[in-house]
């Protein structure tokens, strides 16, 4: 799979050491976050994977800041985004298969780096169910 990841500065040893995860199960990763822990702006980051995403360059998307809020809103800003704050694997594979979300945002300050993986594993093997959830997710763009 194709994923792009982006961070600002309060997640950058998330965004690492879930780069290499993503890397050692064997997917393409393609970075636009910061390597640094100096102050950024995060919308700096987003844009490229969501725009990613959107255009369909990229199968799914993870992105990182402190709350996960900022990433979120902004990601969720393009029509073919549909990004998740998530705080749990549970969260995270509702996120999937109920809402078939193809952005996780994880909230760097509130998870520690093992729940971020479990998370992001949850999230990757959990399958779209369709069906009645379906309806709801071609109702998600207003314009």
């Amino acid at each position: 799979m194709k994923i792009v990841i982006g961070n600002d500065h309060a997640g950058t040893e998330h965004k690492n050491k879930l780069k290499a995860l993503l890397e050692s199960l064997g997917h393409q990763v393609h970075n636009y976050g910061t390597d640094e822990n100096t102050s950024v702006d995060y919308p700096d980051h987003v844009h490229p994977v969501a725009q990613d995403v959107d255009q369909n360059k990229a199968d799914l998307g993870v992105l990182i800041c402190g709350s996960g809020n900022g990433v979120c809103m902004t990601a969720n800003k393009y029509q073919n985004v549909r990004a998740a704050l998530c705080w749990n694997s549970e969260i995270a594979g509702l996120a999937r298969s109920h809402n078939n979300a193809n952005v996780i945002c994880i909230p760097a300050r509130y998870v520690s780096l093992e729940q971020a993986k479990n998370m992001l594993e949850t999230f990757l093997l959990e399958p779209f169910e369709g069906g009645r959830h379906q309806n709801r997710v071609n109702k998600i763009p207003s314009c």
